[in-house]
């Protein structure tokens, strides 16, 4: 048996702390005694590390001795125990105090932190394709689970059943609605001047500058006004619903209303996509104003086009009928903003860089859907002749 002592002095007395290290066959045994806290004085780690050798296996504690003890006393023996493990020697820490035990524990319990490397494997083309589709097919059956829950949701709000507050909603009208109008109203006066712009360049060779008005009207009552009203609520609302939905899967709150047997999907869902379904067909309508009014400045400054000769042209060409294309439209895309926007809060994730990315991928999902949607009611349209 090897007996050595360590002790370093301090000042007072009292705030003494020393370890006695004793060898005996393989295993290190460290009995501990006095104070050690941020103001005693007591050994260093490399002191302690100068006694193990290729024969020690196992190293202990006796701690009855030890009178008081602080995270300067817990880095102490953490270090010992990292030092251990780094040499295959076991680690016994049933001698020491309880709380450092845990403590130990808890930081064992920590995943070490990993510097990130891409994945550098580089895939064949069919696993792509084959990743890609799988990715597609589930993405497809959560949209279509997400639709048959919203209409759900819809049929007990219609049965009297669904549970949200008033309050709630009429905030959201206010958002969707007046809330958006400076925006709209600027982007709808720029389209406008740039559907002139563009129109008055060739019209201008045939000397048909009149029909102008036609073309923004049409242009902007049709296609343009719902569309862009659409892509604005897409970036502005939608992408706000994800944030709030993902925010409130942070912090459980959408846990605590299934606990408290809240359905979330009629609480939180119905309110944002009813206020945007009531609130996408005024905006488009009022686009739809703004964007022929921002054409008639061009064909006033630019054509010499009189305000009564715009006025009859644009009454002549654009009928109720375009405008209820227009409208039917504008009612789609606000559906699927507010789709997008709760459908990516609702599977969010729980941090911060979840609600981040399910932001971006609502504000994404929503733009795709919207142009496929209106591509394919503009094909449909053109074929019943409306």
């Amino acid at each position: 048996m090897e007996s050595d002592r360590l002790q370093e002095r301090a000042d007072n007395s009292r705030t003494e702390g020393t370890v006695e290290v004793e060898t005996k066959g393989t295993d290190l045994h460290l009995s501990v005694k006095g104070q050690w806290t941020i103001h005693s004085a007591f050994p260093s780690f490399v002191e302690i590390k100068s006694f193990f050798s290729n024969k020690i296996i196992s190293i202990s504690f006796h701690t009855e001795n030890l009178q008081a003890w602080d995270s300067r006393f817990l880095i102490f023996v953490n270090d010992i125990k990292e030092y251990a493990n780094l040499n295959n020697i076991l680690f016994v820490a049933e001698g020491l105090p309880s709380g450092v035990q845990r403590l130990l524990a808890l930081a064992s319990a920590s995943p070490e932190k990993v510097p990130f490397k891409p994945d550098d494997r580089s895939q064949s083309f069919l696993e792509t394709v084959g990743d890609k589709t799988t990715h597609l097919i589930q993405d497809c059956s959560e949209l279509l689970f997400f639709t048959g829950t919203i209409t759900l949701s819809y049929l007990r709000f219609f049965s009297g059943k669904a549970q949200f507050l008033k309050s709630d909603f009429l905030g959201f009208l206010e958002e969707c609605g007046p809330a958006a109008l400076p925006i709209v109203s600027l982007i709808s006066v720029l389209v406008g001047v740039i559907l002139a712009f563009v129109g008055a360049v060739q019209l201008q060779l045939f000397g048909a500058e009149i029909y102008i008005a036609n073309l923004v009207g049409l242009g902007m009552t049709r296609e343009m006004g719902a569309m862009m009203a659409a892509i604005i609520m897409a970036g502005r609302t939608g992408a706000a619903f994800a944030a709030q939905l993902g925010t409130m899967q942070v912090n459980e709150e959408i846990d605590a209303l299934q606990t408290m047997g809240i359905d979330p999907i009629d609480f939180l869902v119905l309110p944002r996509m009813s206020a945007l379904l009531l609130m996408m067909p005024l905006l488009a309508l009022w686009a739809d104003l703004l964007g022929i009014g921002g054409g008639f400045l061009i064909a006033w400054f630019t054509l010499d086009i009189s305000m009564t000769e715009y006025y009859n042209q644009t009454i002549a060409s654009v009928t109720l009928k375009h405008f209820g294309v227009g409208l039917f439209k504008a009612i789609i895309f606000g559906y699927l903003v507010a789709f997008s926007g709760c459908l990516r809060g609702i599977q969010c994730g729980r941090s911060a860089s979840a609600v981040g990315a399910a932001a971006t991928s609502a504000v994404v999902t929503a733009i795709v859907l919207i142009v496929i949607s209106d591509a394919v009611m503009t094909i449909i349209f053109n074929i019943l002749g409306i």
